[in-house]
């Protein structure tokens, strides 16, 4: 693999047809993976996340930066279930734009079954404070799972905060989707100090 640094202007512009146009100039042909592997074959493989739990459940939450895995999960949802996708980014409005624009690509209506929380991302993306770290450090206390501080810690932050304000019936079953990336706390000393 050969990085290549790109600035925020360019960025910006990452899906144009003059960027992708110029990657092609340099690079010859190739096969492009858009940020957070959000595309067709990534929403087939998110919605196996569906089918392979052997569990009934009405609620299954997930944290949320492109929002590819949320669409993947919602193609495969029954009408009775529901997504909760929790952003991970400040002023993730546009998520709700871009996974409607996913589901309809892969030939999936965009439905009533889903929602994002945008109130839970702690400042923005990879943004924390103490009670989120305070929040992880209990976690793993109370459950031995480890979660990360830029997206599965805020989800379940978000998720348990929810609960405890009686935002779901008594019995609802709620699936939480752990997504790894507990790599990224090394990163952040006041998850990695003993």
């Amino acid at each position: 693999m050969q990085l290549e640094y790109v600035d925020r202007e360019t960025y910006r512009n990452k899906t144009s047809t003059v960027f992708i146009e110029k990657l092609h100039e340099r690079h010859g042909d190739f096969y492009l993976l858009p940020e957070g592997g959000s595309n067709r074959l990534a929403l087939k493989g998110c919605a196996e996340i569906v089918t392979d739990i052997v569990t009934p459940f009405d609620i299954i939450t997930v944290a949320c930066g492109t929002g590819a895995t949320l669409a993947g999960i919602v193609t495969a949802l029954s009408t009775d279930q529901h997504a909760i996708g929790f952003a991970v980014l400040k002023g993730a409005d546009f998520l709700n734009r871009d996974v409607c624009k996913m589901l309809v690509e892969s030939g999936h209506q965009s439905s009533h079954n889903w929602h994002i929380e945008c109130n839970y991302h702690f400042g923005g993306y990879a943004k924390t404070s103490p009670e989120l770290f305070a929040f992880i450090r209990q976690f793993k206390s109370d459950f031995g799972i480890e979660l990360d501080a830029v997206y599965t810690g805020k989800m379940f932050f978000g998720l348990f905060d929810l609960i405890s304000k009686g935002t779901f019936d008594r019995g609802t079953r709620i699936v939480a989707i752990h997504t790894g990336g507990v790599q990224g706390n090394a990163g952040f000393p006041e998850l990695t100090a003993d």
